[in-house]
């Protein structure tokens, strides 16, 4: 990332953003929220950057220290002036189209949370408040489309993986994309993209030209993991919380490849809601997947979840080692399934309205050291709630990982500390050394300074 190759150009909008009116133009003028505009820049930083590999926020604002963008009024709607941005996002001078369809879907987005809802992330605190806010979200987005058969699969996975890890994931693509089904991942590079190429040539095989390569992403990780070029749909939604939300919500079937923290917090909060009593019935297909080499860390991905969820957290996924064919046949199987079971119940099919999702899932976790050790990690508490903390304990080690302002908590103070039962911590801990030995808390030729601290005997 050289600072000395910038370009500053005016945009005008291209892709889903509706008109803007003058009151949302001046929120991002104003001097006076500033937070507001911090939050604009970073992220428009971000998706300007998209194709540059790093994961420190830190150093991206660092490296681009003069970049500025401004919303110009004009009679006629809106223009975008970016200041010194990153060369790489213009051929010829011009911005690349898929880079300014994501430029003006973060604008979208963040004004639309912040005003036309009026409603700021942290005042949604009821469950049928924020399942409302995440479904008028999506749907201002456009991402909403009624009479469409349910055909979209999430697609988890890790940002820091291995070329055969990432070749495995665009073979699952292809093998989705040839049987019609759209990907939604979180955006980023690595598991995030894999599935989007490999779907996109199968889907050009099969003269397939409404494929949708969705991504969701949040503003305290997009820094991190900026959009990659596949995506065709962008959303950003206010916080973790309302992002995995966002997934459940739309998706129609989840795929999950090796990954980190970010990938075992991701798993955790599906399994922690089909394990309430009210989802139990609930069709959500769930496969685990990776090539013969990530036979062992599924492995200790399944001995976890046994050791701290049980047997019934098991019978919600099943794991396939090496088969992108199978992936794709048990996905398409799932979502024939619950295509059935919407049609009985009289659900939609771009929304999973039945889905129940409490607020102890929902309200955002405030990631500071007190709420990190007051986490708990224990067995005396229902299992989809101790699902709810572990999954909270791995946002928090994401936080200090790659969101900036969890970096700078740990740097002014020190690593998190988790304290939990002792059978719990030490899983926890023997899963959390693995991730860092097989290079999956960062980039690969980055060396991982842990920002936690597992502390056990808690009974």
């Amino acid at each position: 990332m050289s600072k000395t190759k910038t370009i500053s150009a005016r945009i005008a909008p291209h892709g889903s953003l509706d008109l803007v009116s003058q009151r949302e133009v001046g929120l991002l003028q104003s001097q006076t929220d500033t937070r507001l505009y911090r939050l604009f820049r970073q992220c428009a930083l971000a998706v300007l950057n998209s194709g540059q590999e790093s994961d420190d926020p830190q150093a991206l604002m660092s490296a681009y220290a003069d970049f500025d963008v401004r919303l110009i009024q004009q009679p006629r709607g809106i223009k975008l002036e970016v200041i010194n941005a990153p060369a790489n996002a213009f051929v010829d001078g011009a911005m690349i189209r898929g880079l300014q369809e994501h430029l003006f879907a973060v604008l979208r987005d963040i004004l639309y949370a912040s005003s036309v809802l009026a409603l700021p992330p942290e005042s949604v605190e009821t469950g049928v408040d924020t399942t409302n806010f995440i479904f008028r979200m999506l749907r201002n987005a456009g991402c909403l489309i009624p009479g469409r058969q349910p055909n979209i699969v999430v697609c988890w996975g890790g940002h820091s993986i291995s070329r055969s890890e990432y070749d495995y994931t665009k073979e699952v693509g292809h093998a989705l994309g040839f049987r019609g089904l759209d990907i939604c991942t979180g955006c980023g590079p690595g598991a995030m993209k894999g599935p989007m190429k490999g779907a996109a040539v199968s889907h050009g095989k099969q003269r397939y030209r409404e494929g949708r390569y969705i991504g969701i992403s949040e503003p305290g990780i997009i820094a991190a993991e900026s959009p990659n070029a596949m995506v065709n749909e962008l959303v950003i939604l206010p916080d973790i919380e309302k992002r995995l939300e966002a997934f459940v919500r739309l998706g129609h079937a989840i795929v999950v490849f090796p990954g980190g923290v970010g990938t075992a917090e991701e798993i955790l909060y599906l399994l922690g809601l089909l394990m309430k009593p009210e989802n139990r019935d609930l069709p959500f297909p769930l496969i685990l997947t990776g090539p013969k080499k990530n036979e062992a860390y599924f492995r200790q991905i399944d001995d976890f979840i046994h050791l701290t969820l049980g047997d019934e957290a098991r019978h919600r996924y099943q794991i396939i080692i090496d088969d992108p064919e199978q992936v794709a046949l048990e996905a398409k199987r799932g979502i024939q399934e619950v295509t059935m079971y919407r049609r009985t119940t009289s659900d939609a099919f771009y929304f999973n309205w039945l889905l129940e999702v409490s607020p102890d899932f929902q309200q955002p976790f405030v990631v500071t050291h007190e709420s990190m050790a007051a986490l708990d990690l224990s067995r005396d508490q229902p299992t989809h709630q101790l699902a709810a903390n572990l999954r909270r304990a791995f946002s928090g080690i994401v936080s200090g990982n790659v969101k900036q302002e969890g970096i700078e908590l740990v740097q002014k103070h020190g690593p998190f500390q988790i304290h939990g039962d002792q059978e719990i911590g030490n899983a926890l801990d023997k899963l959390l050394q693995s991730f860092v030995a097989q290079q999956r808390m960062k980039l690969p030729g980055t060396r991982y300074e842990p920002c936690y601290e597992i502390i056990t005997g808690r009974e």
